[in-house]
């Protein structure tokens, strides 16, 4: 797993491609990012969540926040 601005990313093996595919799994909202190496996908993870952010800028509306794991009550 790597994390980056409290999003979590998972990563599994694509053998159809060759690559790496990474999966943000604390939201609802669908982030996913490629990599050959946990350089490359560490950096295609910032530049995902990045985006993702900017996009919900751009469209008016907060983005989801990732899920902490702590319930309020």
């Amino acid at each position: 797993m790597i994390e980056y601005k409290g999003y979590i990313g998972v990563i599994e093996f694509d053998s159809e491609i060759d690559s790496f595919h990474g999966t943000v799994i604390n939201t609802n909202d669908v982030i996913t990012f490629y990599g050959s190496s946990v350089a490359e996908l560490r950096e295609e993870m910032r530049k995902s969540v990045d985006e993702y952010l900017e996009f919900c800028r751009e469209q008016g509306r907060e983005p989801e926040p990732p899920f902490s794991g702590n319930r309020r009550r």
